[in-house]
């Protein structure tokens, strides 16, 4: 096998301290403040950015028993989508657990998110397979996409009208347990997955359309690592961990083959996100080391050639933060310590380069 997986356990099994979380869970509204989403106890937990960057909260948004996972996207209309998991029953084999996947949305910030609707799962009463990934396309409807009990992907798409299309299968096999989504340019959903071959990408031809796998890229990746992000040119650029110690990138779109970037810093996961950084387009990943300690590498968009330059920052946390950017371009980190507790900052618009405020506690 190629890529040795290193996805996590059976979010069942999560702590709630540990929850597993992907996508955008931290966002921005239309007007600019940010807010926080975290599993807890059943239900989702949110904190709001008030004004003077105080945060209110937490708020509680149901979720009727959630297991401690989050999946959540932003659409062009800054609605938040939130994909969760509930059990379901238990099947007839001791500690088997079946769940479903239920979605909400938050139309503005800080105000009630809609009810918890279950959108079922792909394989009707299924095991867990895996995390889903979210993406919301221009026209403003979300995409979930999940691995299936074949380990090839699903996908389950809103309808104009509202409600949900039947889930497609999309084939595949040996995906990574946690892919990653993204919209380019052109308002289009791409799927970014690892299987025990390489890389493989998912991509939509029309708007709605069910989105077709391309013919994978042979290279070596950690399954659990991606990280997506969409560039200036509209096309989107994947970063993942390729096992010997190095991050690399892949952009089909751009005609840009697996290259490696720069030294990993640790094993696991990145994330990565658009920003403005003395007013040029660029794009900033994160990585944690094995101590938990976040390391920020930042470079002119689209310039791999300019390379990778890492610098620790924050406490220790669980994972990489989930990365967006405000009005003015700048950008905004949330993450978990290993108490549980929300840590948060922000580039300070008023000094050169990446300038981050202090860290502090929701």
């Amino acid at each position: 096998m190629v890529n040795p997986s290193q996805a996590p356990a059976d979010p069942s099994h999560a702590s709630p301290r540990a929850p597993r979380m992907h996508g955008g869970w931290l966002a921005r509204g239309a007007e600019g403040r940010f807010s926080v989403y975290v599993p807890r106890g059943g239900e989702v937990l949110r904190w709001t950015e008030e004004p003077g960057g105080r945060f209110d909260g937490p708020t509680g948004l149901g979720g009727g028993g959630l297991l401690p996972f989050l999946a959540a996207a932003q659409g062009r209309d800054r609605y938040v989508h939130l994909v969760g998991f509930r059990a379901t029953d238990t099947g007839a084999e001791a500690g088997e657990r079946h769940v479903e996947l239920v979605h909400s949305v938050q139309f503005q910030t800080g105000r009630p998110n809609v009810e918890w609707k279950s959108i079922g799962h792909s394989n009707g009463k299924a095991e867990w397979y895996g995390n889903p990934a979210v993406a919301v396309d221009g026209q403003g409807r979300a995409h979930v996409f999940v691995r299936n009990r074949g380990g090839g992907v699903s996908a389950r798409v809103q309808k104009d009208a509202g409600g949900w299309h039947p889930w497609w299968d999309l084939k595949g096999g040996r995906t990574d347990r946690d892919p990653v989504a993204a919209v380019n340019g052109a308002g289009l959903v791409e799927l970014y997955t690892a299987t025990d071959r390489g890389l493989l990408r998912y991509v939509q031809h029309e708007p709605g359309a069910r989105p077709v796998a391309e013919a994978p890229v042979a290279t070596p990746v950690v399954q659990g690592t991606l990280a997506v992000v969409t560039g200036p040119s509209g096309h989107v650029t994947a970063y993942y961990a390729d096992g010997h110690g190095r991050v690399c990138l892949w952009s089909p779109g751009r005609g840009l083959v697996p290259t490696p970037v720069a030294q990993a810093v640790g094993a696991g996961p990145l994330t990565a996100t658009p920003c403005l950084i003395d007013g040029y387009e660029c794009t900033l990943v994160a990585q944690c080391d094995p101590s938990g300690v976040t390391s920020l590498g930042a470079f002119m968009a689209e310039r791999e050639d300019m390379g990778l330059y890492w610098s620790p920052s924050g406490p220790p946390v669980l994972a990489p933060p989930t990365l967006t950017t405000g009005l003015d371009g700048g950008v905004a980190l949330a993450a978990l310590t290993p108490d549980g507790e929300v840590v948060f900052t922000r580039q300070m618009a008023d000094e050169r380069g990446l300038a981050l405020a202090p860290w502090f506690r929701l």
